[in-house]
């Protein structure tokens, strides 16, 4: 009997502002689980409006491709669902993208830790055109996903470019989701969100680039 093998991947998505365009359906070349998770990551990373204030994973089972992850931006959800959708070979989607919850204190928050982060002396190179390249590979981890495990107010205002910090913010507690080139970086960027006036609360959870 031929079992599907099981292939996990989470996706800090790069921030990609596209036209909003209808775009043909992609097609899978392979059944090979790895093609289906390059083809998901492709899409994803197309959204329009995907920003520093959202952050997306995924997992791939067979042909059903689970979402989740939390976002800023409610039409992210169901642009997410919709483009997936689309690819060749999956047949089923599960989406679990939570949409954080609209609060003007959240959202000062939000941008606090933006500037407090991607201002620094030494964390600016992260922003877009700073240099900070991830060695020409696409955004995926090798940690597991649970997509069933716990886990806007400036419409068109949202950072716009590529983002390797994503700051996640939820009832004034942040998290930090993504990837740095070091220790270091991590710890300062744990460091400035912690500085944040009115955060309750900060989950470092930025993965190291190898």
């Amino acid at each position: 009997m031929h079992v599907r093998k099981r292939v996990v991947a989470t996706l800090p998505l790069l921030i990609c502002l596209v036209a909003a365009a209808v775009r043909p359906a992609v097609a899978a070349r392979k059944s090979d689980p790895k093609d289906l998770v390059t083809q998901v990551r492709k899409e994803l990373m197309r959204l329009p409006y995907y920003g520093a204030f959202d952050f997306l994973v995924f997992s791939v089972n067979g042909p059903t491709v689970t979402l989740g992850g939390e976002v800023y931006n409610a039409s992210i959800k169901k642009d997410a669902e919709r483009e997936v959708k689309r690819i060749s070979g999956v047949e089923n989607v599960v989406n679990k993208v939570e949409v954080l919850p609209v609060s003007s204190f959240d959202d000062d928050v939000r941008w606090a830790a933006f500037r407090a982060i991607y201002h620094d002396s030494s964390l600016s190179r992260y922003l877009p055109g700073g240099g900070w390249v991830p060695r020409g590979r696409m955004w995926r981890f090798d940690r597991a996903f649970d997509p069933f495990g716990p886990s806007t107010r400036f419409p068109g205002q949202e950072p716009v470019g590529n983002y390797p910090i994503h700051i996640v913010v939820k009832g004034g507690r942040i998290t930090l989701e993504g990837v740095v080139d070091n220790q270091m970086d991590k710890n300062l960027a744990g460091i400035r969100a912690h500085g944040v006036s009115g955060a309750f609360s900060v989950d470092n959870e930025l993965q190291i680039e190898k």
